[in-house]
């Protein structure tokens, strides 16, 4: 397993996480295997936006000994008052939900306390005006909730959030469908989604992704959007490649599919290549670089995405992106202008003008 760093609080976070949307309907001496499974395979960080609170006993009994191992993002808002999940911003409401989870799995902190899915503004003002967010931060102030989170599918009301709100990771919806505008939860434009993500990489606000797969429709070709099927392993890279995310959420209520989740850190680069994608592209995507590296190689052995990614970030006012990128090997300064990657970009991208734009700019 490889893990990330959260800049904001330091966090080694496996890049591969675990959604409980369906583990709760496994049977409990089924799931509490699978869970452990999990966890010797180096998944140290599981979201609790369950399906069914079912869940809770099940993670208390998997993890009560290696509790200090692992870290759980619990949602305030999310409300199993009726067994399966459902949604509330009344605070009694909130309390009552929040003192069940924390019972049930045996633990008496949360990692990461989440202000829950706010998808509107209308959220986020009844959020604070019913004092949620002030019983957060209450908690947090006790020690109970060591770093907030925030979970939403809107740019918008992201930006808005981020703006107000001291928070150290967020849960967004990540995938080539939503990103270019297929989708349930495809809010917001390509430019829009792209500032989420170089905001979160330059404060160090961590990402972690749920729906990467949005909702198994990526995984078949009769319901894709796209006409085309993608594999789990081409979402999970998808998401991976994005700036600020540090996890993958998927579900999985198996060990044969926990199994399958793990074996992505064994996968040649041929089976996380998700370049197919470039053909899915709406026109305001064309021309822009989404560190896919599917130009590789290079002859003069640049690394041509992640150059792309520093510059991206750099011009969004990140200067360690500039201290990042004069520490790579090579850079656009050793750009031959052979023309190899421009041939073989599926978005469109010009890369040797490109380099020589991120040359100057760089060095200015």
């Amino acid at each position: 397993m490889r893990y990330r760093i959260n800049q904001k609080t330091q966090d080694k976070i496996s890049e591969i996480g675990l959604g409980s949307a369906y583990m709760p309907q496994t049977p409990l001496k089924e799931a509490i295997p699978a869970l452990r499974r999990a966890y010797e395979g180096g998944i140290n960080y599981y979201d609790l936006a369950a399906g069914d609170g079912k869940a809770f006993p099940m993670y208390g009994e998997a993890f009560a000994d290696v509790r200090k191992n692992i870290l759980y993002q619990i949602h305030f808002g999310a409300d199993y008052s009726k067994g399966t999940y459902g949604w509330s911003l009344n605070l009694d409401t909130v309390k009552r939900s929040i003192e069940k989870q924390l019972k049930e799995l045996r633990t008496d902190y949360i990692d990461y306390g989440f202000i829950h899915c706010q998808d509107e503004f209308s959220d986020w003002e009844t959020y604070q005006k019913n004092g949620v967010y002030d019983y957060i931060l209450k908690l947090k102030e006790q020690g109970i909730v060591r770093h907030i989170g925030l979970s939403s599918h809107t740019p918008a009301v992201i930006q808005r959030i981020l703006d107000e709100a001291a928070v150290d990771m967020l849960m967004f919806s990540v995938n080539p469908a939503y990103d270019y505008g297929q989708g349930e939860y495809a809010n917001g434009g390509v430019d829009e989604r792209n500032a989420v993500y170089r905001r979160c990489e330059k404060e160090g606000i961590g990402i972690s992704v749920m729906k990467p797969f949005s909702g198994g429709q990526l995984l078949d070709a009769r319901q894709s959007p796209f006409g085309q099927a993608l594999t789990e392993y081409q979402c999970i890279r998808y998401a991976l490649d994005r700036p600020g995310v540090l996890t993958v959420l998927p579900g999985a209520q198996s060990i044969r599919e926990i199994e399958k989740l793990l074996a992505y850190e064994n996968q040649p680069e041929e089976a996380l290549d998700y370049s197919i994608v470039g053909s899915f592209a709406p026109p305001q995507a064309s021309g822009k670089c989404v560190y896919c590296n599917h130009c590789k190689p290079c002859p003069m052995g640049i690394d041509i995405g992640l150059v792309n990614k520093y510059y991206d970030l750099a011009k969004a006012g990140d200067k360690l992106a500039v201290e990042h990128y004069k520490t790579l090997e090579k850079n656009a300064a050793d750009c031959i202008q052979c023309g190899h990657c421009d041939s073989r970009c599926p978005f469109s991208v010009k890369q040797s003008k490109r380099m020589k734009d991120i040359l100057v700019f760089m060095q200015s």
